[in-house]
């Protein structure tokens, strides 16, 4: 569908963001700064003024089973929250689903991994178990009809169908993110976006990881992160 953008919305919502998260980065670490600037996150996108028309509601889980991609500062708090908050049984399943989606994710391009349903290592009994530190692309996925995420679900290969987004939502979510991510990088962390289930793997099993991506350098070696295109902030 198409959406029209406030850009002198966007541009100060971005501002904000990005003055605010640039200072906390700064003073608190980049893991605690992400985590202020999460909860900022979802204060901006209930306060956009078309949030309730949205369908999304608890145990509406079609998007669960769509390709995400999240960048390593997600990773790792996923992971910190996972170890804090689940008995270690719900950690062993957790890390077999993840192995799992991860070796059948790892070798399809980005096309095909749009074409596949892949469940959500973190869905249970229709609910996100890790909802507080949830992915930016799940904060910012949406709907104001369901029937579109079902019929995606159902027809995977199907990519014409189009989503009923909420604009100002899509613009709140979208300039936030952006602006978060260009702190991080000016910042000289990685903001390149792994797909969920291979940066998790990553993360597990490569006991440097965290430490290589909080002195700037490329997290993971056994994947390579894509750079991130644009939508609401200009391109360098």
């Amino acid at each position: 569908m198409e959406i029209e953008i406030d850009f002198v919305a966007v541009r100060r919502l971005t501002s904000r963001e990005y003055g605010q998260a640039r200072q906390e980065i700064a003073s608190l670490g980049i893991a605690a700064a992400f985590a202020q600037s999460q909860q900022r996150h979802d204060e901006r996108l209930a306060s956009a003024a078309d949030a309730p028309a949205l369908a999304c509601k608890a145990g509406c889980s079609w998007c669960c089973h769509f390709s995400v991609d999240v960048r390593a500062v997600e990773a790792f708090r996923i992971l910190d929250y996972v170890r804090e908050h689940f008995s270690l049984a719900e950690q062993e399943r957790v890390r077999q689903e993840i192995a799992k989606n991860s070796l059948e994710v790892a070798p399809l391009d980005d096309l095909e991994r749009m074409k596949r349903t892949v469940r959500c290592p973190f869905l249970v009994e229709g609910r996100c178990s890790i909802y507080p530190v949830r992915p930016q692309t799940c904060r910012n996925y949406h709907a104001t009809d369901a029937a579109g995420c079902q019929k995606s679900y159902e027809e995977p290969d199907n990519l014409d169908i189009d989503p009923e987004f909420a604009p100002l939502v899509y613009q709140a979510g979208g300039a936030h993110v952006e602006a978060f991510a260009r702190a991080m990088e000016d910042a000289g962390f990685d903001v390149t976006a792994y797909e969920l289930n291979v940066a998790l793997t990553a993360a597990m099993t490569e006991p440097a990881s965290r430490e290589r991506f909080e002195a700037g350098q490329a997290p993971f070696e056994s994947t390579q992160g894509d750079e991130v295109p644009s939508e609401f902030m200009e391109e360098r």
